[in-house]
């Protein structure tokens, strides 16, 4: 299971969440080993009166937030890190000064999933990867 929450400033979040959206879901499918169906992103766009970031950032700053059962290894995070960063920058032409990424990882027993506890389901694919 992961979320993601993307934050940016609305005049430029909004025209490319669509495409954001699937090069998010294609690195995760391909780092966390997901399975195509477990899509589950957020965007929220900002007004410049909202959304305050350092100076030497740009208005293209983006804010990646993924919240994900534990269990994945450090290098599969920073694998994940590395591939979001690069894609975003390739293909949006967003520079990687401006992209942050946090991960959250809480344990499975901390999430409610389909009228269950996360740690008593039973998952299509694996976490510890």
């Amino acid at each position: 299971m992961a979320q993601i929450k993307v934050y940016g400033l609305a005049d430029k979040l909004n025209p490319i969440k669509a495409e954001l959206s699937n090069i998010i879901h294609t690195c995760v499918i391909d780092i966390l080993q997901l399975t195509p169906e477990k899509r589950f992103h957020r965007f929220f766009p900002l007004e410049k009166s909202d959304f305050y970031y350092p100076h030497d950032r740009s208005e293209n700053y983006l804010i990646v937030e993924i919240s994900m059962f534990e269990g994945r290894s450090v290098e599969t995070k920073k694998q994940l890190i590395r591939l979001l960063i690069q894609n975003i920058h390739e293909k949006l032409n967003i520079s990687i000064y401006d992209i942050e990424i946090t991960i959250f990882e809480t344990p499975k027993h901390n999430w409610g999933i389909r009228g269950l506890p996360g740690d008593e389901l039973i998952l299509n694919y694996k976490v510890e990867v």
